[in-house]
């Protein structure tokens, strides 16, 4: 790393396609909204002979932001695949939306990865969501890099921005965390700002300049080298902490001069093990320039020090009856295993599935068997299905590349496969396998919506069902309670993506209803009420009376009808029939219109006509008798209640619990839960929490994250009860 002069030929206009594993590298790049990713990709796509101009590809179009969608809110809104090549390495890019809504894009290219590149603008620093991404990344020892960028910014500096990363991302160990090259400075610009022109190797302790648009190699004056020494023998020795060979500390601090090969050998092993993270600084080229600065160096560390997909972990592989089963890593030969990492739609070709091949090797035409299981809860189906897929094609752009196959290791763009979801894998259909899923964000954020016309009624469901399946994060919801279809986002941004899809690219127009809490009704005291049906018009009449007694029960009864007719007075075949009335009844509810529970109605008296009295008189009967009795007693208005569990940060734990407060919750308890952070339980009426999702970010600057469980309904407040009435009124 840092001792290659030589650049890539051009690879644009072809596809890539890898034959072996080890000439695969996937990599994702993590980091907040705004800090530079998109470009960097970019850059590196340049760089490598992906692309003509910066950012283009030669027939047009950018390689990674080019969603229409994208363009429109100038940022990333979904996982995007960039291959290139560089020193005969197909480096697949995984671009990421660094904003919170599109996590679940994130958590894709994490799956799909097998090693993050961190970008942090040097400009603003890192942020608490990005510390959440590498504690995960953590988690799992997936291997990392820092590249620091908008180094151009005035207000940018390396040493500060490398001192910050090290603190947040080194934990027990800062010195794991630390630069392979130093910010070589221009000359001081009018406003006294020196612009980085290079960068200084510090194990090579050679200079590479950018400055005429193309790296060129010189060495240090001298009075560079008192600062080169210093970063280099703290390099130096972060590095020989994580050397295998135990004897070679002892022997550089006895003075021996450890061989720079021995080193970067080292550098190499420890950062595919994600024992050791490398700062590094990259800038987009300028107009009309070859390469971007710090590009080369970038490269030369995925190819050389990020590990193959032969070293990443295979997720857990079972049968389809759930039988363990063992797979050795990459095996190209070996039975196949892939997975739909992202599903999209393009208007001429169709639904694509972007799959990452983890065992054998995929083919054009060849049928697989396509098992998705787990989301049923979001409005996903479980299926096991035969599909042939069709072409295989490397994404670039909105470009489709043909390739003739996909190899263990790789990833790839496949093409109509009809039932394919993201999340579901794709195995021989003789040997059906199933990957356990990843974690996906619950969405928590309800946006209930309603077809505009008649004519988006009519291609609503079809629009909606097309949009889940592209994306695990949005649940689909057909409310029974309140009749509203709700589809539940993780974020306003992630609900206007929504929207904008569902009319440009399925030709849904829909309008955004308030969503409605599902609310219950039930007698606050014991009543009676008779029901009167007795009417005559010619030919047989309609006669019945029964007269009842409601009394309320526990939370959680139900409705319970108890017959205590003494006597014959309502015939036995005409009981059934007042029960059917009066749970018709209670569904409908009593005073505001919804559904009563929670009470035991019992049946005491009645009168029948030996000719008059049916069936549906009675059930009449029985619904008036309710109605009667709700009209003289107390109702109450249940709402709903939930148990949220909020893990937040120790420096928001008083804000988040004032706020909960402040929303009518009952805080339950609090927890510690590992180094900083900790996990509040609380019962919040879900009146109040309909944009908590919102709320919440914003009050831990997206740091906090929540979960919300149904515990039960219970009476809510009398002033907010009669508001309620009183809208049910007006809607009437």
């Amino acid at each position: 790393m840092g001792d290659k002069t030589q650049t890539h030929p051009g690879a644009a206009g072809r596809a890539l396609a890898a034959d072996r594993p080890t000439s695969v590298r996937n990599v994702v790049l993590v980091g907040h909204s705004g800090a530079g990713k998109t470009t960097l990709v970019e850059a590196l796509a340049l760089t490598a002979g992906a692309v003509n101009r910066a950012g283009r590809v030669e027939d047009g179009g950018t390689v990674s932001d080019y969603d229409d969608i994208e363009h429109r809110q100038q940022r990333s809104v979904q996982l995007s695949l960039v291959p290139v090549e560089w020193d005969g390495i197909k480096v697949n890019l995984l671009d990421t939306p660094g904003y919170a809504d599109f996590v679940g894009e994130l958590r894709a290219g994490l799956r799909a990865a097998d090693a993050a590149l961190f970008v942090v603008s040097a400009s603003d620093g890192v942020d608490g969501s990005t510390r959440l991404v590498w504690e995960e990344c953590a988690a799992v020892g997936m291997p990392r890099a820092i590249v620091i960028t908008h180094l151009e910014s005035a207000r940018a500096d390396f040493e500060e921005t490398t001192r910050i990363c090290a603190e947040a991302f080194g934990g027990d160990d800062p010195d794991a965390v630390l630069p392979l090259y130093l910010p070589l400075r221009g000359p001081e610009g009018p406003d006294g700002h020196a612009p980085v022109t290079g960068l200084i190797g510090l194990l090579s302790r050679k200079l590479f300049d950018y400055a005429a648009g193309e790296r060129k190699d010189s060495e240090p004056g001298e009075d560079q080298l008192p600062d080169i020494e210093e970063a280099r023998n703290r390099l130096i020795e972060g590095i020989i902490a994580e050397s295998e060979d135990e004897t070679l500390m002892d022997r550089y601090l006895g003075g021996e001069q450890v061989d720079v090969k021995t080193l970067i050998e080292d550098l190499e092993r420890a950062v595919a093990r994600g024992s050791f993270f490398p700062v590094l600084a990259a800038a987009p080229a300028a107009e009309g320039a070859r390469q971007g600065l710090g590009t080369v160096e970038l490269l030369e560390l995925i190819t050389g020090g990020f590990p193959t997909p032969f070293e990443h972990p295979l997720p857990g592989v079972t049968t389809i009856d759930g039988e363990r089963r063992e797979l050795k890593p990459c095996d190209t030969d070996g039975p196949l295993v892939a997975e739909v990492v992202k599903t999209s739609s393009d208007p001429y070709v169709g639904r694509i599935s972007l799959v990452r091949v983890f065992s054998g090797t995929l083919r054009p035409d060849q049928t697989v068997h396509v098992s998705g299981h787990g989301l049923a809860d979001r409005g996903h189906e479980d299926h096991d299905v035969d599909e042939k897929i069709g072409a295989l094609s490397m994404p670039f752009g909105k470009q489709q590349r043909p390739v003739t196959h996909a190899v263990a290791g790789d990833l790839v763009s496949v093409a109509k496969l009809g039932r394919a979801e993201t999340g579901d894998t794709l195995s021989a259909k003789d040997d059906p396998l199933l990957m356990e899923p990843w974690q996906m964000p619950d969405p928590l954020l309800p946006l209930a919506i309603q077809a505009h016309s008649k004519a988006d009624e009519d291609k609503l469901s079809q629009g909606l069902s097309r949009l889940v399946a592209e994306d695990p994060t949005m649940r689909l919801e057909q409310n029974q309670d309140t009749h509203q279809v709700v589809l539940w986002c993780l974020g306003e941004a992630h609900a206007d993506v929504a929207l904008e899809r569902l009319r440009s690219r399925y030709g849904v127009q829909v309008d955004v209803v308030p969503h409605r809490v599902s609310l219950r009704e039930t007698f606050a005291a014991r009543a009676g009420g008779r029901g009167r049906h007795v009417k005559q018009s010619g030919g047989h009449g309609q006669y019945a009376i029964c007269e009842i007694e409601v009394e309320p029960l526990p939370g959680g009864s139900g409705i319970e009808f108890v017959d205590k007719v003494v006597g014959g007075a309502v015939p036995r075949q005409f009981i059934p029939s007042v029960e059917k009335g009066v749970r018709a009844q209670a569904a409908k509810g009593v005073a505001a219109g919804y559904p009563l529970i929670d009470v035991r109605i019992t049946l005491l008296d009645g009168k029948a006509h030996s000719v008059d009295s049916s069936d549906a008189a009675f059930q009449t009967a029985g619904a008036l008798a309710l109605r009667e009795a709700a009209a003289g007693a107390r109702i109450h208005l249940l709402e709903p209640v939930a148990e949220v569990t909020v893990l937040v940060g120790d420096d928001y734990v008083g804000p988040v619990m004032s706020d909960l407060s402040s929303r009518r919750g009952r805080l339950l308890g609090t927890e510690q839960v590992g180094t900083g952070r900790t996990l509040i339980r609380a019962e919040v009426p879900e009146f109040e929490i309909g944009r908590y999702a919102v709320d919440l970010r914003s009050l831990s600057h997206g740091t906090a994250r929540f979960d919300r469980a149904y515990a039960r309904h219970e009476p809510m407040p009398p002033q907010i009860a009669e508001r309620i009435r009183e809208q049910a009124g007006d809607g009437a």
